[in-house]
């Protein structure tokens, strides 16, 4: 695979390229395999920077095993040390981009998103999803330096990807897993307030507002990732990208060649239009960006609150917030309003049943209590603890 993606990027000339090994879960279960496999794909870009000079560079992203068990032992246990086993291994074995999709609240997360439930999705996402984010990337982070690699970044894929194709598919509304996909950049952040420095994990759609409020430079995937999951933010997460990237594809034979490499030569041309419009200087670079977001922001909310203007005043609402949960709520009150105001102005289409969920929304984020401790206090009066263990999370 790595011969086969590295030898076309030979060929295309291209500037350099990042390959990503996400692991599965046995291959953490025993971090043997996962070391030997970072060893054979560093190699493999090796020999092409040794015979060509192409520029490359390994990200590894090992698996959060700690949601293998239920309820999830999230601060220790023999799957959080093999976890951590994995991403030392790794690194010391080429990878030099660490980063995970950590599951920290998506044990409870997942019913709080069929059933719409806002306040689930804040508990989920900026109590206790930001607990474990600021526990889970000291260690990593300590990781990183200790093997002189970088910790690059999270990703809220099982929660804001995981809402973007329930709402594909119909099963919620569009709008919600847009607000959503906007408190998932509060969650996030821990990562960068504990020593990550980017390029952001590919597939974490927040990277947007990460890059508003870090400035490291993050990955992202779009259109060209059609092979691992459908969006209706395909062109638009382009306009941010400083690593262009796809995921998840399968080894299997193409009529032109093997899909890795197939989709290896998709992504140096996209990045090839992208630098050529860079080198025709700032007009033309944002002429392009401009582009990219016109074509997804008018159709999709979910596209919408990526375009620049929302991406900013949802960024800026979180920076100006005291505590995350707080930022959370700020977060969710912005993308909102941004989405009435753009459909009142006519700049985007809502559906009629989705539309009626803003007005939700409002009341629910108007009615939460200003207090985190109130609020935690409430929300564990209700939740389900036979799915998640309170300590476990520092409450």
């Amino acid at each position: 695979i790595i011969d086969g993606a590295a030898q076309r990027a030979v060929e295309l000339e291209s500037n350099g390229l990042v390959a990503e090994f996400e692991t599965l879960p046995p291959m953490c279960e025993d971090p043997s395999l996962a070391i030997e496999l970072t060893k054979i794909l560093s190699d493999g870009l090796e020999k092409a920077h040794k015979e060509h000079g192409l520029k490359t560079c390994l990200r590894v992203t090992p698996n959060d095993l700690r949601e293998m068990s239920r309820p999830p032992q999230m601060r220790g246990g023999s799957l959080f040390e093999r976890m951590l086993e994995t991403f030392e291994g790794c690194a010391k074995a080429g990878g030099e981009l660490l980063s995970i999709e950590s599951t920290g609240g998506k044990e409870l997360h997942d019913e709080y998103l069929t059933y719409c439930d806002l306040n689930g999705v804040i508990f989920s996402q900026a109590i206790l999803g930001v607990r474990d984010m600021t526990f889970l990337w000291t260690e990593i982070s300590k990781i990183a330096k200790k093997t002189g690699t970088f910790a690059a970044g999270d990703s809220a894929c099982g929660f804001g990807n995981t809402a973007m194709v329930l709402a594909e598919k119909k099963y919620i509304p569009r709008t919600f897993a847009s607000v959503v996909r906007a408190i998932s950049a509060v969650r996030a952040l821990p990562a960068h307030e504990c020593g990550a420095v980017g390029p952001g994990k590919d597939c974490a759609y927040e990277n947007v507002y990460l890059k508003a409020i870090t400035g490291y430079p993050m990955a992202m995937e779009g259109k060209s990732a059609a092979c691992a999951h459908l969006s209706p933010v395909g062109n638009i997460a382009a306009a941010y990208c400083d690593t262009w990237s796809n995921e998840s594809v399968q080894n299997v034979k193409l009529l032109a060649a093997m899909a890795p490499t197939c989709y290896t030569e998709q992504l140096i041309y996209d990045c090839r239009l992208m630098n050529a419009a860079t080198s025709e200087g700032k007009e033309t670079a944002r002429m392009l960006r401009n582009l990219m977001v016109k074509s997804d922001a008018i159709i999709d909310p979910q596209a919408f609150i990526l375009s620049p203007e929302p991406v900013i005043a949802i960024s800026e609402a979180i920076v100006k917030a005291d505590t995350h949960y707080h930022a959370a709520i700020a977060a969710g009150k912005t993308a909102v309003k941004l989405m009435r105001d753009a459909q009142t102005a006519g700049k985007l289409r809502i559906p009629e049943k989705d539309a009626l969920y803003l007005d939700i929304m409002d009341d629910t984020l108007a009615a939460l209590p200003a207090d985190e401790s109130k609020f935690i206090d409430e929300m564990m009066a209700t939740a389900d603890t036979t799915k998640f263990q309170p300590k476990e999370y520092g409450l």
